[in-house]
């Protein structure tokens, strides 16, 4: 091969030029990756050299098939056998690279967006992100307020651009020898037939007929633990995997519905003669509340040392009902609202943005609103954000009250809602008007990026360790204010408060940075006067889902209803906390926690011995029973969602 240098530049065979190219693609997704660990690296600190060696390894088969994806159109257009005098000329050839970077710029930007976004979702972003955002009236104003913060970000992105436009100008192509033969025409057609069966076995991840397409789950087979999937995996792969993808399969793992229920039935059943309690019942879903933050949830922090960062809740903690090991559902704030509502867990893709989220559902609204209730929701956002007030009027809420309701955007953050200081008190005052017994949720807004307090309010909270503990700081004490207000009102000693969060966050304590702790939430019951939730320290399993059926028992409902949740009222549980982790499923117990991916058990680890989930115990331990569950759970999720039957007796 005869290599020679003109013009800044290294002048080759056009097809080895195209070959050198799409390699010097597969080192920029590396990098990425490095740059993807580097700047999330305390969220991965407990990976072995070994390890890193065999993800980054496995990463090449990812990149390689998202490669392939983007880059199919430009390898068409480069391979076609137009004469080169056409071909390597200069208009032709400035095609060929606005079209290489166009589309592989695409792929920079999402692999950039990722090195920061992943911290607030904990995983890869996939193509439902879309419906997420498309559901988001501020969407593009925050855009341009991340983009402000995270610029570092975007200079990279446009670094690593040029840089790829540099090193696709240095390798410039000569034509090849049959260039001026029919022989050149064949050659062509024959290597871009090749090259189409490279590409699709490239896509598929291997050459072999048993290959099934790779999807995001087989990045599980170069890790020890699935939260690590996420350094294998490059987000324009997981895009392109999930485009279109149909949520939900019917699973079939138990013979008939009997067996199935034998296991796990969602339908609770209640007795009619019940006298219901006509209590007021008020959730408060509150923005990132990491149960790290919560000072009377980690008593062992920092050798004992450990205030948090949430004095007010601490004080409520002391006289409810608190469930020590209680974690969310979902990763989102759109995984929340079902979860606790409707006892509807996110298992894959949040149900809010799912095609079945127009299905028939029950939920505290309702179902309590059947009762006599009047329901409202609120959530400071400018109507219309995440969806909430969709999913809202779908589940039954009588009522919506927004930024648009609240009239008065002197009090707006400019990003994100109105100032919880402000719309804790309108919560309260639009329930003075209300006719008990009423049933609200509110979801706060100002513990959020871009981690700010009010103007007046600099100072006033401990800065703490991590950007969002003063925000934390400064929810708390407006919720101190909302109790200061609300003991004065005719409703507060006829009321129970629930105070959980919409998903957890980042960490700054390595004991918070394992699979359990990226959902661990605070779930706190607290009712005025009620001697029977007074100073009750649980120490059981709890989760979003089971909030629902709770309150319920509580309250002695009197109908038959649907929950994939337990009611904690009762001893007795259904099922262990379930969640997802990158297209696997994390199924908690009392005893183990199990990791499974649809067909089999993956892992399995005693998490009160080995915290950092080190052990498998997969091949030395009886786990039969677990998995029974955690199958029947997942049939019972997907067949019904599939079917249209989350309500009892459909």
């Amino acid at each position: 091969m005869k290599i020679f240098r003109k013009n800044r530049g290294v002048v080759l065979n056009e097809f080895i030029v195209l070959t050198v190219r799409l390699f010097l693609l597969m080192i920029f997704y590396t990098l990425f990756r490095f740059i993807f660990y580097l700047f999330n690296r305390d969220i991965f600190s407990d990976i072995s050299l070994q390890e890193m060696l065999t993800i980054f390894y496995g990463g090449l088969k990812f990149d390689l098939s998202a490669i392939v994806y983007l880059n199919m159109l430009y390898v068409f257009f480069y391979m076609l056998p137009f004469g080169p005098g056409f071909k390597l000329g200069r208009g032709y050839q400035t095609f060929l690279k606005v079209l290489f970077l166009i589309l592989n710029g695409i792929g920079f930007a999402l692999n950039s967006i990722d090195i920061i976004f992943y911290r607030f979702i904990m995983k890869r972003t996939t193509y439902n992100v879309r419906d997420i955002f498309a559901n988001d009236d501020n969407m593009w104003k925050l855009s341009w307020h991340f983009l402000f913060d995270f610029w570092y970000i975007f200079l990279l992105f446009l670094v690593m651009l040029f840089l790829l436009g540099y090193t696709y100008s240095y390798f410039k192509p000569r034509p090849h020898r049959f260039a001026k033969h029919i022989y050149y025409v064949l050659f062509s057609a024959v290597l871009l037939a090749l090259l189409a069966g490279l590409s699709v076995a490239g896509a598929r991840g291997g050459f072999r007929h048993s290959t099934r397409p790779i999807t995001l789950n087989n990045a599980g087979r170069y890790v020890s633990k699935p939260d690590h999937m996420a350094l294998v995996l490059n987000t324009p792969f997981c895009v392109i995997r999930t485009w279109g993808n149909k949520t939900y399969e019917h699973k079939d793992y138990f013979r008939n519905e009997e067996e199935l229920n034998a296991v796990f039935d969602p339908v609770v059943k209640r007795d009619t003669s019940l006298v219901m309690k006509k209590k007021n019942v008020v959730i408060f879903i509150l923005e990132s509340f990491n149960r790290e933050y919560i000072g009377a949830l980690n008593h062992d922090l920092d050798s004992g040392r450990y205030k948090g960062f949430t004095p007010f809740l601490d004080s409520l903690i002391g006289e409810g009902w608190i469930f020590t090991h209680a974690y969310a559902n979902g990763r989102k704030s759109i995984d929340a609202m079902p979860s606790i509502i409707a006892s509807i867990p996110s298992l894959v893709l949040p149900y809010v943005i799912s095609e079945y989220s127009t299905n028939h559902i029950n939920s505290l609204a309702s179902l309590l609103g059947g009762k006599g209730y009047e329901t409202a929701f609120f959530h400071g956002a400018p109507n219309g954000s995440m969806g909430f007030e969709s999913f809202a009027r779908l589940a039954g809420f009588q009522h919506y009250y927004g930024k648009t309701e609240y009239n008065n955007d002197a009090d707006f953050d400019g990003i994100w809602g109105i100032w919880d200081h402000k719309f804790f008190p309108f919560f309260a005052r639009t329930m003075n008007t209300m006719k008990q017994p009423f049933f609200t949720v509110l979801f706060s807004v100002s513990s959020h990026h871009p981690f700010k307090v009010p103007k007046g309010f600099e100072g006033k909270y401990p800065e703490g360790y991590l950007p969002i503990h003063k925000c934390i700081g400064y929810t708390d004490d407006a919720l101190r204010d909302f109790f200061k207000r609300a003991r004065k009102m005719p409703w507060y000693n006829n009321t129970v408060f629930v105070f959980t969060a919409d998903h957890s966050t980042i960490s700054h304590f390595r004991e918070s940075k394992t699979n359990l702790g990226l959902f661990a939430i605070p779930i706190l019951f607290y009712a005025p006067g009620d001697t029977a939730l007074s100073k009750k320290r649980d120490d059981r399993l709890a989760q979003q889902i089971d909030i629902m059926p709770t309150l319920l028992g509580y309250l002695n409902y009197n109908a038959d209803y649907l929950a994939f949740g337990n009611d904690l009222t009762r001893p007795e549980r259904k099922i262990g906390v379930i969640n997802s982790i990158e297209g696997n499923y994390q199924y908690i117990t009392d005893k183990y926690v199990l990791y499974f991916d649809g067909k089999k058990i993956t892992g399995v680890y005693d998490y009160k011995k080995d915290h950092y989930l080190q052990v498998n115990l997969k091949d030395s331990v009886d786990y039969r029973r677990y998995e029974r569950e955690v199958k029947a759970i997942v049939q019972q999720y997907n067949n019904r969602m599939l079917e249209d039957r989350l309500l009892p007796g459909r």
